[in-house]
């Protein structure tokens, strides 16, 4: 597909500077641009790798400062769209120009298994050899793609989209809007054992998953069942790749947990956390609301409300930073001290 600068600059509600004629055949990022592309520039500082490049034209930020008194571009000819949301429109723009549309409901496939008592709902799209189980439930329009295993007693609410692979454990609830990628586990038993007679005995895991609206869960994650109760997760939190979240844990609303981040059993996060890649909490650790934890954090202690923390065991940001500066000048604060030793007659260490 193809359009003129015009037409993409109407979709977005943008305007216009150069060439509103101009035909643009794709979108690309600046990277990966070529002549007759067109890509976006969400800060000035690209702004020379697009007047260097070959793009035929760019979505700007409404700030953008390369304009003429005039209102038109300094990028070299080149034609720009000014918008407020660069980053926005190029994705509406992207969508149009290389957009694949929803396919349409694909039914039941013959070749899934479903129990008798199953219940789905409206405009369903279960592909082949996924499995249902006993008395569970599904919404509107959900996808569930090949491979899937759902067990008993799950409900699943509207618009929820199941990628090839994914097992639900018996019991498990997905909110509507879930989305769940390849290889997810969702209801396994938690890894709760007691130490009797010299042996490792498994308290039962005998709770389930909650997964609120608007979820979406990364490939090859893994969810705990509550021991007793539910292990949940708020709606509209985000969680990468390779996830680890224990049982009991209780995940608030809009978090962002990134990838390889493993949450240990009774953890609790306040609404909109932020938890970066290859975090590691202990159990029962409680994390309050819109705090932040860098990346290969170490926590093993309760974290305020809107906190910045660092390091392995966690500090709070200033204190990491501090160490940090500090362990750079070690070296130098060693040679020092050798010196003083030297000089009042002590021996020097090596």
């Amino acid at each position: 597909m193809h359009a003129t600068i015009q037409q993409l600059a109407e979709l977005v509600h943008g305007t216009v500077h150069g060439d509103a004629a101009l035909l643009i055949h794709a979108a690309r990022s600046l990277r990966d641009a070529q002549p007759g592309d067109i890509t976006f520039i969400d800060n000035d500082k690209k702004f020379a790798q697009f007047q260097a490049g070959p793009a035929f034209a760019a979505v700007v930020p409404a700030n953008h400062s390369h304009l003429a008194p005039s209102g038109e571009s300094q990028g070299n000819g080149k034609t720009l769209i000014q918008v407020n949301d660069p980053l926005d429109a190029f994705i509406a723009i992207v969508r149009f120009l290389h957009g694949r549309p929803e396919p349409a409901p694909h039914g039941i496939d013959p070749r899934a298994v479903l129990h008798p008592s199953v219940r789905i709902g409206a405009e369903p799209s279960v592909h082949p050899f996924a499995t249902i189980g006993e008395n569970s439930a599904v919404g509107d329009r959900c996808r569930i793609h090949s491979g899937v295993s759902i067990g008993r007693d799950c409900r699943l609410g509207n618009d929820v989209v199941l990628h090839p692979n994914v097992v639900l454990y018996d019991g498990t609830v997905l909110g509507d809007r879930v989305i769940v990628h390849a290889n997810a586990v969702l209801g396994a038993d938690g890894f709760g054992y007691r130490f009797q007679q010299g042996k490792h005995a498994k308290v039962p895991q005998m709770g389930y998953v909650e997964i609120g609206n608007d979820v979406e869960i990364g490939a090859c994650t893994a969810i705990d069942r509550g021991t007793f109760g539910p292990t949940r997760i708020g709606e509209g939190s985000k969680i990468d790749n390779h996830v680890q979240i224990g049982h009991n844990c209780q995940v608030g609303k809009h978090n962002i947990l990134v990838s390889l981040v493993g949450m240990a059993g009774s953890c609790v996060t306040g609404d909109y956390v932020v938890i970066a890649g290859q975090v590691g909490i202990a159990d029962h650790v409680t994390i309050g609301a819109g705090t932040t934890i860098g990346a290969q954090a170490g926590v093993t202690n309760d974290i305020p409300a809107g906190q910045i923390y660092l390091g392995s065991p966690a500090r709070p940001e200033r204190d990491t930073k501090r160490m940090l500066l500090l362990m750079e000048k070690l070296p130098d604060m060693r040679k020092d001290l050798k010196r003083i030793k030297q000089h009042v007659g002590l021996p020097a260490e090596e």
